[in-house]
């Protein structure tokens, strides 16, 4: 079988497609002076052949069309429209979006003239967007950087007589305060005169987190720390069943007795500091990632469309591997450095490199389940998450190498190595593949690109089970079974169950809520078809003008924190929010806002905060809502739900991921009780 190393396999695979998109359109940027004090940033885009970009203008609904962003700006004002000034765009309709769509082939040069205020001052950032498409895919419309320095001007540039404003002149840039400034107008009801003063939007913006704690913690905000814990347990019993870690239970616990036969009392003492330098190593593990990241930066990256597909592309490539197409390793100097450890050193130290060896054979099964709980971990916002994780998995892991040492011969009645690893470890690569499918949705939800809604995800999603059920009854054959004469009893109801789910599956292509599964599969507004689906009456996607809504309106506030990829979420959307009891209060007696803090919608100008004494940048919809949370409530972890009053007042307890309808409606009553009062 053919080995590759990690190191440069898992970069070549999850790479390309980035790669491949930065290449496909390549971009030239320059500034020219366009005569009475303007200039023009000129963007030349180069198309490979067969493919095809798209125009600056595209009707609402469409695709990405191409646009210009900016960062930052000083000395200057933007005039007119980002445009194509060498040739129009091919115009032709296109019946996937039922519009007409102009697009671009070759080389195309694009504008965006700049009134110059201030020659020695000017400086501007920002950078480009355009989505490539051929006949069977697309590329996310990937941000393309730029800068220019006033000595980037030519010396023929002047300054220009007037600085009154253009159709798109760029917004200043805004003082650097703890409260952002309205950049955003966005809401289900854009005829809702909204009206707030300066002081009123600082007020909504105050901290309120003082507030919070004398109104009482939430009973379920750790609830979400247990759920890792447990997932880590779980997925460390199924890493034990694996090739990979199964066979090493009674050769290391072998090795153990036989260095110490005339001492059974000192091999279960080296058993033991065995298995808690396994542990100490992945909680280690989930510690480093924390420290070098930071729990919010993990959650940001984890919520990331580009970090979603390199980890989609990252859980394709292990489920191939398990399924037998090849094999993953570690380079063999990093075990055969560990082995020589193990032989140069004694006591403690030696045991403890044993566990490393382990840890690096058992790699091609134990990385991915690792890197999907860190990744699931990371979401939670909190620091301990990752470690919390990493010790379920790790305490699973070490139970067996200290029990069978403590009792050695319970290694009797072990089962043999055999075939039915191999097909362990197929199984495994079907649920991995199918897993890898909801970090393609997380990325198609954060980007907003709308290719995996929930009717392809699920369809996707019965094929592979349908074919996991054929691979248990010995109906498919992959690489490194064995004939199968019979089908063993346990198998039969494996397959039972994995033919139950497939069937169960198929009502959520007409709009079943499908609840177990809520928190994985895209959310039902993705769903092209639906029998029934009764939303809320109306939502608002800005915080302050669902707040001017409902100070005109008398009621009070339920405010939602979520993510377009929040797997708790979208699981509180399908079991409790869509509850009649909570739909018709929600309706009935709250102003409803849902901000989300992964949306990736540029704000018009980029804010500066000071946060904790460094100044922040805020540059998306996402990154404001993210602020807001950490700067008025303290918490940066979601669902999030709070009841507020017209001033941004906390009315109750918040209240975070439980799928008990009744603890929510309590919630939801505490505070209108509290706001009636």
């Amino acid at each position: 079988m053919k080995k590759i190393a990690t190191t440069l396999f898992g970069f070549l695979f999850l790479f390309t497609a980035f790669i491949s998109a930065q290449d496909i359109i390549t971009w030239d940027f320059s500034l020219e002076d366009a005569g009475n004090g303007e200039v023009n940033i000129i963007a030349k885009a180069s198309v490979q052949q067969g493919w095809y970009m798209y125009d600056t203008k595209i009707p609402d609904g469409g695709p990405n069309p191409t646009m210009i962003e900016f960062d930052k700006t000083t000395g200057a004002e933007a005039v007119g429209e980002f445009q194509s000034v060498d040739k129009k765009a091919t115009v032709k309709h296109d019946e996937i979006f039922g519009m007409e769509i102009g697009t671009f082939t070759g080389s195309t040069t694009f504008a965006q003239r700049l009134k110059i205020t201030d020659k020695a001052g000017f400086s501007i950032e920002g950078n480009v967007r355009a989505q490539a498409c051929n006949d069977q895919t697309c590329t996310p419309p990937l941000p393309v950087d730029f800068s220019f320095a006033a000595s980037d001007l030519s010396a023929s540039v002047t300054v220009a007589g007037s600085t009154s404003t253009g159709e798109n002149a760029l917004p200043s840039t805004p003082a650097e305060t703890g409260v952002p400034a309205d950049t955003t107008e966005e809401t289900i009801a854009p005829d809702t005169p909204v009206s707030l003063t300066s002081a009123d939007r600082e007020q909504l913006w105050s901290p309120v987190i003082e507030e919070l704690n004398a109104l009482g913690a939430d009973d379920h905000a750790d609830a979400s720390l247990w759920s890792i814990f447990l997932k880590g347990l779980l997925w460390g019993f199924a890493a034990l069943i694996t090739p990979c870690v199964w066979p090493m239970i009674p050769i290391t616990v072998s090795f153990f007795l036989n260095r110490n036969k005339k001492s059974r009392r000192k091999a279960i003492q080296d058993a033991t500091i065995y298995g808690l330098s396994i542990i100490i190593i992945y909680v280690t593990l989930g510690l480093i990632i924390t420290a070098i990241f930071g729990a919010a930066a993990l959650n940001n990256i984890a919520t990331s469309p580009v970090f979603n597909l390199i980890f989609f592309a990252l859980l394709i490539t292990f489920a191939f591997s398990f399924m037998g197409a090849f094999e993953i390793v570690l380079p063999s100097s990093w075990t055969n450095k560990m082995d020589s450890k193990v032989d140069s050193t004694t006591g403690i130290i030696s045991l403890f490199f044993m566990a490393f060896t382990l840890a690096l054979v058992s790699f091609s099964c134990t990385g991915p389940i690792i890197g999907w709980l860190l990744v699931d971990a990371a979401t939670q916002g909190n620091f301990l998450a990752p470690a919390l994780g990493m010790f379920g998995f790790a305490f699973a892991l070490a139970i067996p190498f200290t029990l069978f040492a403590i009792f050695p011969s319970w290694l009797k009645t072990l089962p043999k190595s055999g075939s039915w690893l191999n097909a362990v470890k197929v199984v495994l690569g079907f649920i991995v593949l199918a897993v890898s499918l909801k970090f393609l949705s997380v990325a198609d939800l954060s980007g907003g690109w709308g290719i995996l809604n929930r009717d392809i995800f699920l369809s996707l999603w019965i094929v592979i089970f349908a074919l996991l059920g054929l691979y248990l009854l010995g109906k498919i054959k992959l690489h490194g079974d064995s004939d199968l004469s019979h089908v063993p009893l346990f198998r039969l109801f494996l397959a039972i169950l994995s033919f139950a789910f497939t069937i169960y599956l198929v009502p959520g292509l007409w709009g079943a809520p499908l609840k177990p599964i809520s928190s994985i599969v895209p959310p039902l507004s993705t769903q092209d078809f639906k029998l029934a689906h009764n939303p809320m009456n109306q939502v608002f996607d800005d915080y302050e003008t669902g707040m001017a809504y409902a100070a005109q309106t008398g009621k009070p506030v339920l405010l939602e924190f979520g993510g377009h990829g929040c797997v708790n979420c979208h699981k509180m959307d399908a079991t409790v929010l869509a509850d009649d009891r909570v739909r018709e209060l929600i309706d009935e007696e709250f102003v409803f806002i849902v901000l989300m803090v992964d949306e990736r919608t540029r704000l018009p100008e980029t804010i500066e905060v000071d946060e904790n004494g460094r100044t922040s940048k805020l540059r998306t919809v996402g990154d404001k809502w993210s602020y807001l949370q950490r700067h008025k409530f303290g918490t940066q972890s979601q669902p999030f739900y709070v009841v507020l009053d017209h001033k941004g007042k906390p009315l109750s307890p918040s209240h975070a991921y439980d799928e008990s309808v009744d603890n929510y409606v309590e919630f939801l009553q505490t505070g209108l009780k509290n706001f009636r009062k």
